[in-house]
Order: structure tokens, then sequence, then C-alpha cells
């Protein structure tokens, strides 16, 4: 018989391999082409879907040619309009709501990584709201 952590670890085991699939899953059908590796990794209220060889042919070609700000530019706009299908996928699998969501793609070598921050629970040992505040006025007295 498996204790609640053990139970606990196995459902998040197999959320997060559906969250890798699902994600790269909406990649092919909007981007014709998905990554070939994804994997999920989970940490209170930090989730980072990492994933290998995931540049379409014309953006390689793109890269390829020296055009490395033509290929990123499209990509931080396709991620905006991916946003709302990533948050669905995460929220659905985790049952959290997603507050943040970023995105960066490296091209030596071929990673792209999707950032979500998630709602504090509230029995975290650390939650967003406590985090210490930064400063508008850059810490200058006044």
């Amino acid at each position: 018989m498996k204790t609640h952590m053990q139970q606990t670890t196995v459902r998040n085991g197999e959320a997060l391999s559906a969250i890798s699939r699902r994600v790269v899953g909406l990649l092919k059908e909007h981007c014709g082409k998905g990554p070939v590796k994804a994997r999920a990794y989970y940490w209170n209220e930090l989730l980072v879907v990492l994933m290998t060889d995931g540049y379409t042919t014309v953006e390689s070609t793109l890269l390829q040619e020296g055009r490395t700000k033509t290929v990123m530019d499209q990509r931080a706009e396709f991620h905006e309009v991916m946003i709302p299908h990533f948050k669905l996928v995460i929220e659905e699998e985790l049952g959290r709501e997603v507050i943040a969501c970023m995105s960066s793609s490296h091209h030596a070598p071929d990673l792209n990584a999707e950032l979500f921050v998630l709602a504090p629970r509230a029995d975290a040992p650390l939650a967003l709201s406590e985090l210490p505040q930064e400063r508008s006025d850059n810490g200058a007295g006044g």
C-alpha cells in the first residue's frame, strides 16, 4: 500500500507526463512540427517544460543564415498567441491556476523552455505574496 506522499508523487508524475505530451501536441498542431523531446519539471509554484529539437525547417534555415533575431521575434509573438492554450493544459493537469507564463529559446543547442508560475497554495511553505517586494525607487533614499 502506498503512502499519501507516494500517491501524490505518482499523480504528479502522471500529470507532468501529460503536460509534456499535450504541450508538444499543441506545438505540432499549431506549427506543423513539435519538439522531439520534452520534459516537465515541477517545484512549488514553478513549472518548466523543457523541449529540444523543435525548430522548424524555416527557422533552422533562418538561423543558419544569421537571422536569429527574426526567429526569436517570431517565437515571442507565437508564444503570446499560445499562452491561453498552454495555461489550459497546465490548469487542467495540475488543478492550479497559472498566474504567469514566460518562454525562452536557445538555438545552439536547440532548446525551448516554457515557464509557468502557479498561484500559491494555501499550504505552501512560502507563498509568492510573502516574497520581498521590489522597491519602485530602486533603493534610492528620499
